[in-house]
């Protein structure tokens, strides 16, 4: 009787991880994790966008810069409005744009007028320049941060759902690209029966709820 129950309980189990396997994908979301905006061409290439995976230094945030042995040049920095950090000896540097790779490599090349051979190393310890609008009949309207990857939905939840006459068949993204401003419209419907619309966004990106 036990070697029955056993064999019956192991034939449910596996029969629900079979049937898990043949439905459980199908229920997620078709577009979450996409972009809002289509790729072009040079994106689609590999290299370029696994370059483009490591984070560039912005207005607001916060750099660790340290130099091996030398305890009056290892200090924390604030990257200014105008992209630039202040150090001793080199005064100031640009740093908006570039990754911790490539602003240490500039540092270097800088301290060598003063220092034999200097040993440079960048942190960012806090990321402050990622942000996004949500703008129009939302509870909480106004300027997020962006950390890490951030859906349209997760975006609608942090400025507190819609308010009482919004519209949210008709929620617009708008991003700047390469001084070009292009608009995608999502419907909140699909977005939650589908995943249609539900994309990632990016920093610089303003969700529009009418």
């Amino acid at each position: 009787m036990v070697h029955a129950r056993w064999a019956v309980a192991c034939a449910v189990i596996v029969g629900g991880m079979i049937l898990w396997g043949l439905t459980g994908c199908a229920s997620a979301p078709a577009k979450v994790g996409e972009s809002a905006f289509p790729a072009s061409a040079a994106e689609s290439d590999n290299s370029i966008v696994l370059s483009s995976l490591k984070y560039r230094i912005g207005p607001e945030d916060v750099l660790h810069v340290s130099v091996w042995e030398s305890k009056e040049l290892t200090l924390d920095v604030v990257v200014r409005p105008d992209g630039q950090i202040s150090l001793p000896l080199v005064q100031d540097v640009p740093a908006e744009g570039l990754t911790v790779e490539e602003l240490a490599a500039m540092l270097r090349q800088r301290f060598l007028s003063f220092i034999k051979d200097p040993q440079v190393s960048v942190i960012v310890t806090q990321i402050n320049s990622s942000k996004f609008y949500i703008l129009g009949s939302v509870a909480r309207p106004g300027l997020y941060p962006l950390r890490g990857d951030l859906s349209v939905l997760q975006a609608l939840s942090l400025a507190g759902g819609f308010t009482q006459f919004a519209s949210p068949s008709k929620i617009k993204i708008i991003r700047i690209n390469r001084g070009t401003q292009e608009v995608r419209k999502v419907n909140f419907n699909d977005m939650i029966n589908s995943g249609e619309g539900n994309y990632l966004l990016k920093a610089g990106d303003t969700v529009v709820v009418p």
